[in-house]
């Protein structure tokens, strides 16, 4: 009996995967005798996953028939099945997925169900959730650096709440230090006290002071890996281990007139992988002059909230960010396209979270290297977001 209702179920889906084709228009004509017959793509395999809640269909396309013509055509495919499907193929087989359930337009952050998620991970960044329900993170130190952008109010400023909240649950102060860099004085500050947070710091003078820390950083595990002869820093001998680095600083575009600054966060992005330094960078105005080619090369992961136009999104390597509609949406790119929807933690509910990390501390200044000039001020370094020049 449940293999009548099987074969019953998939007949209907075929039939309604057909009637696609027909409405999309893709499908080959041809005539025999008085009669025009229509030659429809084939297809090979129709699967009903219920824990993923998705229905799969396997398809492909007859000899002459465009595949572009395809992809056209998605519009169609959402108005037979909904909004909720992926579709993707080549020049000949393509695979139509049905995502049966939706996601969330709030999604509360629940660090039990994240914390099972990232469990594989060395070094697990928390995303959201997928079209399907499903959690969606991922390793830092195989995609490192991440880039977030979006106006204000579209939820990247949580994002860069969970995320770090996260990971402090996650590493302990030994393992993972953070450094953080507050340019618009209104985020970090939860994190001031938080064991694993070297410093937070909003005085552009002393971020560039913080970064040439980073800078030596770097040189010195560079020189471990060459005199142990290791391609990452994890591989040294146990007693001249490091704890991994997280460079965070929100609103990087303030500094973009700082050559040091900028100069330094091309080299973390583009040798911090194998020395275990991993830059998270935020910003509400994507520009194309402070993402030149190499920092945006090697930002391996981009998340897009809503951003102002088709332009920014280009920028961010989000496309489709200028049209969400949703706050806490966002587009990630990391070698393949995402929709997914953040994870909403509050203030109060990330204090609550991280008061068992919490340690006192000195108030402390970041000593400033002998080679940076002092005359060099705020003035000199730090801009406004909305300068253009």
């Amino acid at each position: 009996m449940e293999l009548i209702k099987t074969f019953m179920k998939r007949q209907k889906a075929n039939m309604e995967l057909r009637k696609a084709f027909k409405n999309a228009g893709i499908f080959l004509k041809y005539k025999n005798g008085d009669k025009e017959l229509k030659i429809f793509p084939r297809i090979h395999q129709v699967n009903f996953d219920k824990k993923a809640k998705t229905t799969f269909y396997i398809f492909t396309l007859v000899n002459g028939m465009d595949p572009k013509e395809v992809m056209k055509k998605d519009y169609v495919f959402k108005q037979h099945f909904g909004k909720n499907i992926d579709l993707k193929g080549d020049s000949k087989t393509f695979k139509l997925t049905i995502y049966q359930t939706s996601m969330p337009k709030l999604l509360p952050y629940k660090f039990n169900e994240i914390k099972a998620i990232l469990a594989p991970y060395r070094l697990g960044i928390i995303c959201g959730v997928d079209r399907n329900g499903q959690y969606v993170g991922f390793d830092l130190l195989k995609q490192p650096h991440i880039l977030i952008a979006g106006e204000t109010g579209s939820g990247k400023s949580t994002q860069l709440r969970s995320i770090l909240t996260t990971l402090i649950k996650m590493k302990r102060p030994e393992d993972l230090q953070l450094y953080l860099g507050d340019c618009k004085k209104s985020e970090f500050h939860i994190f001031r006290k938080v064991e694993h947070v070297k410093c937070v710091l909003s005085n552009p003078v002393e971020i560039r002071s913080m970064l040439k820390h980073i800078k030596k950083e770097l040189d010195e595990r560079s020189d471990l890996t060459e005199a142990f002869e290791v391609s990452h820093i994890d591989h040294i001998p146990a007693q001249f281990k490091r704890p991994y680095i997280i460079v965070c600083i929100d609103e990087f575009v303030m500094l973009r007139k700082d050559e040091t600054v900028m100069d330094i966060l091309t080299e973390i992005v583009a040798i911090g992988r194998t020395l275990g330094v991993f830059a998270v960078l935020s910003m509400q105005r994507p520009n194309a002059q402070v993402l030149d080619t190499t920092i945006r090369a090697n930002l391996t992961v981009s998340m897009g909230f809503k951003l102002r136009d088709k332009i920014e999104s280009r920028i961010v390597n989000t496309p489709g960010a200028d049209e969400i509609e949703v706050d806490g949406r966002f587009i990630m790119n990391n070698d393949r396209l995402y929709e997914i929807q953040a994870p909403l933690l509050e203030m109060e509910d990330a204090k609550e979270l991280l008061s068992p990390f919490m340690v006192a501390k000195e108030a402390k200044k970041v000593e400033e290297p002998a080679d940076i000039a002092p005359d060099l001020t705020e003035k000199d370094v730090f801009l406004d977001v909305t300068d253009e020049t």
